[in-house]
C-alpha cells in the first residue's frame, strides 16, 4: 500500500499565454509518517522524438511528511523556447508532473498540452517565425494519464533485500484517479512546507 495518496491536482490559470508560469494546486494525504521529503518535479516534453529536448521546469522538496492531509501550489517558469525546435513549439506536446521519495518515482501524471495561436487569422496563415507572445497554451486537464509505481517507502525497516521483483506500474484514467484517488529554488505557494489541514 502506498504511503502517499494524491487526492486532487488542479491546473490553475488555464488556458494561458505560452510565456506564463505554470501553476498546479496539489492535494494529497499521507497515511504513514516518512523520514525524508517528497520531491515534486514538472517536466516539459519539447519533442516527441527526442527526449534531449525535455526541460525540467521545476523540482522542489516538500516536507516534513507526517500523517495528515496537505495542499500546496507548485509554480514553475514556462519552458525556454530557445531549447525547443521551432517546428515543435506549435502543436500538441506533453507535460509531466512526477513525485518521488528517496530517488524513487512513485507517481507520474501526464497532460497533453496544445500550443496554438489565439488569433484565427494567425492559425490559418501561421507566420514563418513563431510569434511567442501570440501563442496560447491549453493544458487538457480533464484527461490526465496517471501512472503509479510501487516503491518501498520504509527502506530502513528492511532487514534483507527483497527476493522478488516489484510488480509493474499501474496506469489509471482520470475517473479511477478520483476514486483512488534544472532543480532551482523551490517556488511553493502559498505554504512552504505544506501544513496539514484540520479535518
Amino acid at each position: 500500500m502506498s504511503a502517499i495518496n494524491i487526492t486532487n491536482v488542479s491546473v490553475l490559470d488555464n488556458p494561458a499565454p505560452f510565456v506564463s508560469p505554470f501553476q498546479f494546486e496539489i492535494s494529497y494525504e499521507c497515511l504513514t509518517s516518512l523520514q525524508d521529503d517528497l520531491e515534486w518535479k514538472l517536466v516539459y516534453v519539447g519533442s516527441a522524438e527526442d527526449e534531449t529536448y525535455d526541460q525540467t521546469l521545476e523540482s522542489v522538496l516538500v516536507g516534513p511528511v507526517n500523517v495528515g492531509n496537505y495542499r500546496f501550489v507548485l509554480q514553475a517558469d514556462p519552458p525556454d523556447p530557445s531549447k525547443i525546435r521551432e517546428e515543435d513549439i506549435i502543436g500538441v506536446t506533453v507535460l509531466l508532473l512526477t513525485c518521488s521519495y528517496m530517488g524513487q518515482e512513485f507517481l507520474r501524471v501526464g497532460y497533453y498540452v496544445n500550443n496554438d495561436y489565439e488569433d484565427e487569422q494567425l492559425r490559418e496563415e501561421p507566420p514563418t517565425k513563431v510569434l511567442l507572445d501570440k501563442v496560447q497554451r491549453n493544458i487538457l486537464s480533464d484527461k490526465p494519464r496517471v501512472t503509479k509505481f510501487p516503491i518501498n517507502f520504509h527502506p530502513e525497516d528492511e532487514q534483507t533485500p527483497a527476493a522478488a521483483d516489484p510488480p509493474p506500474p499501474t496506469e489509471q484514467s482520470d475517473d479511477q484517479q478520483q476514486a483512488d484517488d534544472n532543480c532551482d529554488e523551490a517556488q511553493v505557494l502559498p505554504e512552504q512546507p505544506p501544513i496539514p489541514h484540520e479535518s
